[in-house]
């Protein structure tokens, strides 16, 4: 079993090191992915150990970041993603055991952040999960993929409209669990995976969702 958290920490007034190193601590994640990480969390290992790797997006102060308890066989490495107007996207790509996680947040319009989707899958092995903000409404359209995260809101747009852009899919793997954590210091609310590598059947209840 492999447990992943995401959390989009809202740069500059969001989740400082201290709220990421309470989250750690309490939750005991085998995988942290972040979005909207600032310089400022390059000290969260002195926090709480383990290992931590940031991958800033271009021309901007936050990125995203990934940390992990143990040592990563190899440093993840940045895709490229199908760029907007506002600014370009990447994808930190981390190889985790026997499966590959993509860490994404995705442009916010609805064609673009699911053709960035595509773009990702096709570098991706088959046992692989991607995790994070994806900005996207609906269904993510993304053959071979299943959308096992959450289904509760965890953003709520303008303190009024709540939405669930906080996701997590996956292809080659069974989801045992998932849950959106308590919002805390961020507009987002953590969410929690955890994922059975070994056990590729699909649950009837995953099965039920796997479209939403």
């Amino acid at each position: 079993m492999i447990k992943l958290i995401s959390w989009n920490l809202l740069r500059l007034t969001g989740a400082s090191p201290d709220d990421v190193a309470r989250l750690i601590e309490r939750e005991r994640p085998d995988l942290l992915l972040m979005q909207e990480v600032t310089r400022a969390m390059d000290g969260l290992t002195g926090r709480v150990g383990g290992h931590y790797v940031r991958s800033p997006l271009p021309g901007r102060i936050h990125g995203l970041g990934v940390w992990c308890p143990v040592p990563l066989t190899t440093p993840p490495t940045v895709l490229p993603l199908p760029s907007g107007a506002m600014f370009d996207r990447v994808c930190q790509i981390v190889e985790f055991g026997s499966m590959t996680v993509a860490n994404v947040h995705l442009s916010h319009g609805q064609l673009l952040n699911r053709r960035q989707l595509r773009c990702i899958a096709k570098v991706l092995p088959h046992r692989a999960a991607v995790v994070g903000d994806y900005n996207l409404v609906g269904p993510a359209l993304l053959p071979g993929f299943r959308d096992v995260g959450p289904r509760e809101h965890t953003h709520i747009a303008g303190d009024l409209v709540p939405l669930r852009i906080d996701r997590c899919l996956v292809r080659g793997m069974a989801c045992v669990g998932a849950r959106a954590l308590l919002r805390e210091t961020s507009d987002h609310r953590p969410i929690a995976v955890t994922l059975d590598v070994v056990n590729q059947r699909q649950p009837a209840a995953e099965a039920a969702v796997a479209v939403a």
